[in-house]
């Protein structure tokens, strides 16, 4: 099908956020038609370039607007009816391959995933598929079976991983948001190189079925939205178990909390690095841009202390085995695929790590609970950097081994995955810009089932410091 000539594309829907746009299609300002067909053409335009796809759903999510323009017409309303979004390819959509970043013909699946499936029911309209790395093992997004996934702030740097093709598309305006995962950092730490907001949520807060969980608890489901308030919107929507989830948190209003005052919070400002085997330091851009993040919630009436968490080697020997153990797992949910060899050692080393050592890792878990949660006695909220440093370049990973791959990604990113050991909520908010005008992020953590107060306040942070106004300038 010919693509339109993106500078006749309809300017008003690729700026409206997730709320805005549901608001546009519910009163007839724009259909579902028309926002879904502009997405879908700025999708295929910048394709050459950003390369934020695996699966474009062209045909089938036309189908799927011109319905929701007609039950837009007969009086029914929710709460993203007609709204495009995407999914990342690790999540099942019917019809559709779940290729998760590896090569080779995989067969398309025959039923959603519990998101997918309550994503359709919020009434969404799922344009595509969004590109990651390889089982989502590192914060690029690139695979020689698809390319390299660019930064839309600048196309020399990768976006991250492994949401990276979520977080390209978000933050270039293809799509007003996005439904990522995160198992060690992969939603906050694209979003905080795309000057976005995402949430990683509490472990099972949304769903992983037809997984009951993913990566041996390491991985959850999260939005990726230019605002707060979209991002919290998502979560609702896809919010819900299933009854085979492993883990059913109590229900939270993601969206009810967008506004609410969080009240005056104890902060600790936290920039110690978690325990790694390889050396790392936090860049000096990073720290300031975290540190004046600290100053602005001072200056909000919040109590901000230097004050490190002290992570501990626990944490580094619940995570490994869980994280090698999930990719051998997710390697065996995709057979046929073709895989890089850095991808065949780590899916070795995880059979090795599939006995003994991984039931010790899940036996640490309550123990890690009770003693990082000793720290929030005297603290509601720790902020910390998203990553160490600024975007890398796109294509940092190409022609490496496993163990300079291993030190690039420790290097890049050593402060994410604690807390998907722990299962606890996490928020990146955007902390601005390095001197070269690449974004970057900070971190709030909370204890268990906190989304509601890390919500309020990033919400609170995004009133003042307005980074949504922030969006790259078009460039495919």
């Amino acid at each position: 099908m010919t693509v339109s000539d993106p500078t006749r594309l309809p300017p008003a829907t690729g700026q409206l956020g997730l709320a805005e746009l549901a608001s546009a299609i519910a009163d007839g300002t724009t259909s579902s038609t028309a926002a879904v067909s502009s997405a879908l053409d700025r999708i295929e335009a910048s394709q050459p370039t950003l390369n934020a796809f695996r699966v474009v759903r062209r045909d089938r999510a036309l189908a799927e607007a011109a319905d929701a323009d007609r039950r837009v017409a007969a009086g029914e309303r929710l709460p993203l009816l007609g709204v495009p979004i995407a999914v990342k390819d690790d999540t099942d959509i019917a019809g559709e391959p779940t290729a998760f970043g590896c090569g080779g013909d995989v067969a398309p699946k025959t039923e959603d995933a519990e998101s997918v499936r309550r994503l359709r029911a919020a009434g969404a309209v799922i344009v595509g598929k969004t590109n990651t790395c390889e089982l989502g093992q590192w914060p690029f997004t690139s695979a020689a079976w698809f390319g390299h996934t660019r930064n839309p702030w600048d196309r020399t740097r990768t976006p991250g991983g492994s949401s990276g093709g979520a977080s390209a598309a978000v933050a270039a305006g293809l799509i007003p948001a996005a439904l990522g995962s995160d198992g060690a950092g992969s939603i906050r730490i694209p979003a905080a190189w795309t000057n976005l907001v995402g949430i990683k949520p509490q472990r099972g807060r949304i769903s992983t079925w037809p997984e009951p969980e993913a990566f041996y608890g390491l991985t959850v489901n999260g939005p990726l939205a230019h605002t707060v308030a979209d991002a919290a919107l998502l979560l609702d929507s896809a919010t819900g178990a299933h009854a085979g989830d492993l883990h059913t948190p109590p229900r939270i209003g993601a969206t009810d909390a967008v506004g609410r005052d969080p009240g005056r919070l104890r902060i600790a400002l936290s920039l110690r690095i978690p325990f790694t085997a390889t050396k790392t330091a936090l860049d000096p851009q990073v720290e300031r841009a975290v540190r004046r993040t600290a100053d602005t919630l001072r200056a909000l009436g919040h109590t901000v202390t230097v004050a490190d968490l002290h992570y501990g080697i626990g944490l580094g020997l619940s995570f490994l085995p869980r994280s090698m153990a999930g990719i051998r797992r997710a390697h065996i949910r995709t057979p046929g695929v073709e895989i890089d060899p850095r991808t065949k050692t780590n899916t070795r080393i995880g059979r090795l790590l599939e006995g003994p050592a991984l039931s010790a890792a899940r036996r640490l878990e309550p123990v890690l609970h009770a003693r990082i949660g000793q720290f929030f006695r005297d603290y509601d909220v720790v902020l910390a950097p998203t990553t160490a440093t600024a975007p890398p370049r796109a294509d940092a990973l190409d022609g490496i081994g496993l163990t300079a791959t291993n030190n690039l990604i420790t290097a890049v990113c050593p402060y994410t995955w604690p807390w998907n050991v722990l299962g606890w909520p996490s928020v990146n908010v955007p902390a601005g810009f390095t001197d070269s005008g690449l974004p970057v992020g900070a971190q709030l953590m909370g204890t268990a089932n906190t989304e509601p107060r890390l919500i309020s306040l990033a919400a609170q942070l995004e009133s003042e410091l307005q980074w949504h106004r922030h969006r790259p300038t078009p460039w495919w």
